[in-house]
């Protein structure tokens, strides 16, 4: 279930970024001052939360989307999911923590 429910929460994450991209980007047709007042909010240490998020949550839905595809295409794969779900919140971690502490460490310095 809680597999289920990231999967489904981490894909509506990244389908909401990438609308927010295509806007943002759709902005340099009213020129260059309106694109660039516009990604310097992006500079802003709650930005980079954000960017921190939706690296977390690419990372999350790919590493379950291969569990799913395991799942799907094997079949006996179906008694072992439950593990290899802690696999994958457990490779997340040691995935996530180390990119995390990169990603933040410019906002943490100031």
């Amino acid at each position: 279930m809680w597999a289920w429910l990231l999967h489904r929460l981490t894909g509506v994450g990244i389908l909401v970024f990438l609308f927010l991209h295509i806007a943002d980007t759709a902005l340099i047709g009213w020129g260059p001052k309106v694109y660039n007042a516009v990604l310097a909010i992006y500079r802003a240490p709650l930005f980079r939360l954000g960017e921190v998020a939706l690296f977390g949550a690419v990372l999350f839905h790919a590493l379950n989307g291969i569990r799913i595809m395991i799942v799907d295409f094997c079949p006996g794969a179906t008694v072992h999911q439950r593990r290899m779900f802690y696999a994958v919140v457990a490779l997340f971690v040691v995935l996530f923590l180390p990119v995390m502490y990169l990603m933040l460490k410019p906002v943490l310095r100031t």
